[in-house]
C-alpha cells in the first residue's frame, strides 16, 4: 500500500546505438504505478554515443521527468542487465564518461522515498526500445 501523498511511477528505459559508438537515442515510458496510465514518454537523439552511454542517459532523463512530475517512489525496469546491476551496487561504474551520469542518477534516487531497479527481458521493454529507435530515426530523417 503506497504511503499517503506518495506518487509512484513504473519506469521503463532503453538506450540504443547503431554501431558502438554510433547514432544513439534514449527512450523511456513513465506510468502511474497504480493506474498503469502512461504519464510521459521520452525519445531523444544523443548524437554519436555508445550503447552504454545511451542506456545511462535514458535512466537519467526518466528520473528527471519523474521528479518533475512529483515522484516520491519509482520502480525502474530496463533490459540492460549491466546498468541495473550498477545502480543496485553489484557492479561498479568504471568508464570516466559514465561516472558523472551515475553520480547524478544516484543523487536523484536519493531524493526519493524508495526505489527499485530490475532487469527485464528485451521483449518486455518494447515501448522504451521503440522510443529509443524513433529518436535515432527522426534525427536521421532531418
Amino acid at each position: 500500500m503506497p504511503k499517503a501523498g506518495a506518487r509512484r511511477f513504473l519506469i521503463h528505459t532503453d538506450g540504443a546505438a547503431r554501431g558502438n559508438p554510433g547514432p544513439a537515442g534514449l527512450g523511456a515510458v513513465l506510468r502511474d504505478a497504480t493506474s498503469g496510465e502512461i504519464v510521459a514518454e521520452l525519445a531523444r537523439f544523443l548524437g554519436i554515443r555508445t550503447n552504454n552511454y545511451a542506456e545511462w542517459t535514458a535512466v537519467e532523463a526518466a528520473l528527471e521527468e519523474a521528479l518533475r512530475l512529483g515522484a516520491s517512489e519509482v520502480d525502474l525496469r530496463m533490459d540492460s542487465e549491466l546498468v541495473a546491476r550498477q545502480i543496485s551496487g553489484r557492479y561498479r561504474v568504471k568508464h570516466p564518461d559514465l561516472k558523472p551520469i551515475y553520480a547524478r542518477v544516484m543523487a536523484m534516487l536519493g531524493r526519493l522515498r524508495s526505489y527499485s531497479v530490475g532487469h527485464i527481458p528485451r521483449e518486455l521493454n518494447g515501448d522504451a526500445d521503440r522510443l529509443s529507435n524513433v529518436a535515432i530515426d527522426e534525427r536521421r530523417e532531418r
